[in-house]
């Protein structure tokens, strides 16, 4: 399992709100909801990303509500990767849940920038800053947490093929 996209890169903190803001959680609609990602910090996100792109980021990403929303809508937006230095614990458990690829690694998420063209190979960890060719070492997930990913999620994971 591998992504490779262009990087948007966030500072520390980025909470729930402002992955998807609270105004518009009243639809159940993650294709609605998508729309409205990052907006608050950054207008032109849902307008320039494409499949496979990379989020970036500081500490603390995913910081504030448990709602299971800002994952989604992350991984909705076609988003291939969050890397980031930490995540909030629910916004990691979330993102497992729902299947959007999360890798740890202080080190890319500070020297890795905006615009970067970056690949991750989600087997062995290893984040490849294509623009500047520095390779970075994360932990990998378990072959557990790879298959829940991999097959869109800890639901979809649980069901007989």
């Amino acid at each position: 399992m591998n992504t490779k996209g262009t990087v948007f890169k966030y500072p520390d903190n980025v909470d729930t709100d402002v992955i998807i803001p609270a105004r518009y959680l009243n639809t159940p609609n993650a294709q609605e909801l998508a729309l409205h990602c990052m907006e608050d910090i950054d207008t032109e996100f849902v307008k320039k990303v494409q499949p496979g792109d990379v989020m970036v980021a500081g500490w603390n990403f995913g910081c504030g509500s448990s709602r299971e929303h800002a994952p989604l809508v992350i991984k909705t937006c076609g988003t291939g990767c969050v890397i980031a230095k930490s995540f909030a614990r629910i916004f990691y458990r979330n993102a497992i849940n729902i299947g959007l690829p999360i890798l740890e690694c202080e080190q890319a998420a500070e020297e890795i920038q905006a615009g970067d063209e970056v690949s991750v190979d989600f087997n062995t960890g290893i984040i490849t800053d294509e623009t500047t060719g520095k390779t970075y070492q994360a932990q990998p997930f378990p072959p557990f947490i790879q298959n829940i990913i991999a097959k869109g999620g800890l639901l979809a994971s649980l069901k007989e093929d």
